[in-house]
């Protein structure tokens, strides 16, 4: 495993490729595909929180679901811990998932009406054979108070509880199985921001005391600002920049990143930003446009970038960018 400053890589993702088929017709015959995630690489090492940002439908959570192969990937390769995930079955497979954890967008729909919290949250121990009898109940109450809940609402229904209680649940199962990566899709976009705040510092909390990497998957910069180390930003199914948090928002490089940069809300009424409107739809990922996928709404796009698509190169040390003229802005 590779090491940078001190840290092991825990995680890494070559040419991920992922494509949706599209039938018609009455023997439903595949007619194009949806190219959500197209050829994303990139490296998570331990302790550290990935930003995965980017507008609705730019495949961010695509890239997620496939890494844990609840999506079947189409090309590419992801190592846990240099172990091929992808390769993995039966045994291997699972013993694989029980370290790589996933806390889902909507506390309402992911977790299962039907089930009292304490069987919820006890599911994985269970499958994983982790625990049994007194000692899981106990595990569940210890695992209910860590998440910021009392144990007496183990034997309470999922629609007893406000969504960001049900968000705290969410959390609460993906640690059960005391993971060491969890993938938190958009974990708090759809909760109120107030609620927004206290998630965000739980999880930045349990990261400390379990010592967990995070992949950390939003639509919101503010956000990403807040609990990310690194953020890699995406357009229509590619890694576009990638970067220290520091180094991203202090000097964003591709015209993507800076036009998401610049709808960023300031708190302040008296500061002023020039907000750069780009022109036009995101384009279908059914069919995307040749050379670099932001040209059509680029307002620096030359003929080359028509033609030829950029590959995401370092313009200075451990800073990523995928355009022809990203050292020229």
């Amino acid at each position: 495993m590779r090491e940078k400053d001190g840290k092991n890589r825990i995680l890494r993702v070559e040419n991920l490729v992922k494509y949706f088929p599209i039938r018609a017709g009455v023997f439903k015959r595949i007619v194009a595909w949806v190219k959500a995630v197209d050829g994303v690489s990139f490296d998570v090492y331990e302790g550290e929180t990935l930003g995965l940002v980017g507008e609705s439908g730019c495949g961010k959570t695509t890239v997620g679901m496939t890494i844990l192969r609840l999506y079947e990937p189409m090309g590419g390769k992801v190592y846990f811990r240099d172990i091929d995930m992808f390769s993995a079955k039966g045994e291997r497979l699972r013993k694989l998932r029980q370290k790589v954890q996933i806390i889902f967008q909507d506390p309402y729909s992911s977790l299962n009406p039907r089930m009292r919290v304490k069987n919820i949250i006890a599911e994985g121990i269970r499958t994983h054979k982790l625990a049994s009898g007194s000692e899981l109940t106990d595990r569940v109450a210890d695992l209910l108070k860590k998440v910021g809940l009392s144990p007496d609402h183990m034997n309470r229904f999922p629609h007893e509880f406000s969504g960001g209680q049900r968000q705290r649940i969410g959390i609460a199962r993906a640690l059960a199985v005391n993971p060491e990566l969890i993938i938190c899709d958009e974990a708090v976009s759809a909760l109120d921001v107030s609620i927004q705040a206290q998630i965000l510092n739980l999880l930045k909390d349990l990261q400390s005391e379990f010592k967990l990497t995070y992949i950390f998957i939003s639509h919101a910069l503010n956000v990403i600002k807040h609990i990310s180390d690194k953020v890699a930003v995406m357009y229509l199914g590619k890694i576009v920049e990638l970067a220290d948090k520091k180094k991203l928002f202090d000097n964003p490089l591709h015209p993507y990143t800076k036009a998401l940069m610049s709808a960023i809300p300031i708190p302040d009424p008296e500061v002023r930003r020039e907000k750069i409107i780009l022109k036009g739809d995101v384009p279908s990922p059914i069919n995307p446009p040749s050379g670099c996928r932001f040209h059509t709404r680029c307002p620096f796009a030359k003929d080359i970038c028509k033609e030829e698509e950029p590959d995401l190169i370092e313009i200075e040390e451990g800073h990523f960018v995928a355009c022809h003229f990203a050292e020229k802005f």
